[in-house]
C-alpha cells in the first residue's frame, strides 16, 4: 500500500478548517432544516472531484468520492470497496457563555461540538480527493443535520444514503468530540458505545373538580406522581445492574390554576437502554406498571414507549482496526479502550444497524484541563480546534487503508 502523510497533509489545511469550523460556531442552526451550514459546506466542498448530492426533506449533503485506482482490476472481481464518513452538522437550543470572540450570538450554540464534526469530515474529503487517483475505491461523505432533534440519519438512508454508490457500504466510521475530555485523547471500546434512547408518555385520566372537594372527583395529579416514583423503584428493582436502564421524567403536565383539580396529567420521560433485551422487557413491563397504579386509584392510563434512537453498537473486528490505525497515528498512550458504555445517545446507531463500523470520542478541551470541565451541551463548553488536524487525518487515512485492504483481499 502506498504511504501518505495525511498527519502532515492536514496541518497544511488546518488554519482553513479553523476557518470554516469558527465560521460554523458563528452561525449555528437547529433541526433538519440547517440552509446555511447546508451553504457553508457546499462552498468548502465546492472545487473536487466529488458527486455531491443534497437531501430533499431535509438539508443534508452526501459526496461521493469516486477513486480512480485500479489494483489489478477490482470491478472484474465484482465489487468496488467502499467506505462512509459521517458528521452531524447541528447545535442546540443554548445561549452561548464561552466569552469567544466567535460565539453565537442568536440563542442556538455549538455545544456538542458538530462545527468541529463539520470542518473535521470537509478536511477529510479534501485530503481523500488530493489522492483519488490512488484510490481503489469509493468514499461517501456524511453531512448530517438534525443528530440532536429530530433526526437526521434515518431520512438520510430513506433518501438513499447507504446505496448511493450501487451497494452499501463495507465499512462505516465517525469522531465525536468530547469537551470533558483532554485534547487528543482517543476513547472507544467494541460493542455497545452508546444507550439508545426511548421516550416514554404516560397520560393519566381521572375526573377533574374543585381542589375544595377531592372526594368528588379522581385526581390523576398524586397518581402521576406515585408513577414517577414507581419508575425509579422499578430500575432498582427489576432491571439487571449489568444491563443498566435509566429513567428521567423531564416533563410534568398537569392543571390551569390552584384550585382546579384536571381530569389529566401527563408525564414524559427519557428511557436509556443498552440492549434490545432491555427495550423489549421495558415495552412489556411500563405499561402494565403504569395502568396498575392508576387503575389501584380509579384512573386509567394510556402509555406510550417508542425508539427515539437504537443503541450504538460498535462492530468489534472494525473496533480492532481502529484501534490498530489510531494507536499507529497517534500512538498506544492517547488510546484509550472504555470499560463501560455511555449512557447518551447517538443517532449514527441507525448506519451501524446497517453497516459494520466504528464510532469513537476525541477529547477536545483546550490546555489546561480544569478540574470540573464543562460537558457538552453546557453553555460554557470549549472545544479546542487545534484537533481539526488530527480529526481530519484520521478519518482520511481509516477509509484510505479500508479501502486498499479490501480492494488487495478481493484480487487475492
Amino acid at each position: 500500500m502506498t504511504e501518505i502523510d495525511f498527519q502532515d497533509e492536514a496541518r497544511a489545511i488546518h488554519p482553513e478548517l479553523v476557518a470554516l469550523r469558527r465560521l460554523l460556531h458563528r452561525n449555528p442552526e437547529r433541526g433538519n432544516q440547517l440552509p446555511q451550514t447546508q451553504a457553508a459546506v457546499l462552498r468548502a466542498l465546492d472545487g473536487l472531484p466529488l458527486d455531491v448530492t443534497t437531501g430533499t426533506s431535509l438539508t443534508s449533503v452526501v459526496a461521493v468520492l469516486h477513486g480512480t485506482s485500479h489494483v489489478g482490476s477490482v470491478e472484474a472481481h465484482g465489487t468496488r470497496p467502499t467506505v462512509l464518513l459521517r458528521a452531524d452538522m447541528d447545535g442546540l437550543p443554548v445561549v452561548e457563555e464561552t466569552g469567544l470572540d466567535y460565539a453565537s450570538v442568536n440563542g442556538s450554540m455549538h455545544a456538542c461540538g458538530h462545527d468541529l464534526h463539520t470542518a473535521g469530515l470537509v478536511g477529510a474529503a479534501r485530503l481523500l480527493s488530493a489522492h483519488v487517483d490512488q484510490l481503489p475505491g469509493d468514499v461517501v461523505f456524511m453531512f448530517q443535520p438534525g443528530e440532536e432533534n429530530p433526526g437526521g440519519a434515518e431520512p438520510m438512508i430513506a433518501e438513499g444514503l447507504l446505496t448511493i454508490t450501487g451497494r452499501k457500504p463495507d465499512a462505516a466510521y465517525g469522531i465525536h468530540v468530547f469537551t470533558s475530555e483532554p485534547a487528543g485523547q482517543w476513547m472507544l471500546r467494541p460493542n455497545t458505545l452508546m444507550a439508545g434512547c426511548l421516550e416514554l408518555i404516560i397520560t393519566v385520566h381521572g375526573r377533574g373538580g374543585h381542589g375544595s372537594t377531592p372526594y368528588a372527583t379522581v385526581d390523576p395529579v398524586p397518581v402521576a406522581a406515585e408513577i414517577v416514583l414507581a419508575l425509579q423503584s422499578y430500575v432498582t428493582r427489576r432491571v439487571n445492574v449489568f444491563d443498566p436502564v435509566v429513567i428521567t421524567v423531564g416533563e410534568i403536565h398537569a392543571g390551569t390554576a390552584m384550585n382546579i383539580i384536571p381530569d389529566v396529567a401527563t408525564l414524559t420521560a427519557s428511557v436509556r437502554v443498552l440492549s434490545k433485551a432491555s427495550a423489549a422487557q421495558l415495552d412489556k413491563d411500563l405499561p402494565r406498571l403504569a395502568e396498575g397504579i392508576s387503575g389501584a386509584h380509579g384512573c386509567t392510563a394510556d402509555v406510550t414507549l417508542r425508539t427515539v434512537y437504537p443503541a450504538t453498537v460498535n462492530d468489534p473486528a472494525e473496533t480492532a482496526f481502529v484501534v490498530d490505525e489510531l494507536s499507529r497515528l497517534h500512538g498506544t498512550d492517547r488510546v484509550v479502550i472504555m470499560d463501560e458504555p455511555r449512557m447518551g445517545s447517538e443517532d449514527f446507531s441507525f448506519v451501524l444497524d446497517e453497516v459494520p463500523g466504528a464510532y469513537f470520542f476525541l477529547g477536545a478541551h483546550p490546555d489546561p484541563l480544569p478540574e470540573v470541565p464543562p460537558t457538552n451541551h453546557s453553555a460554557k463548553a470549549l472545544f479546542d480546534d487545534a484537533v481539526l488536524a488530527d480529526q481530519s487525518a484520521t478519518l482520511a487515512q481509516l477509509a484510505f487503508t479500508k479501502i486498499d485492504l479490501l480492494a488487495r483481499a478481493s484480487l487475492a
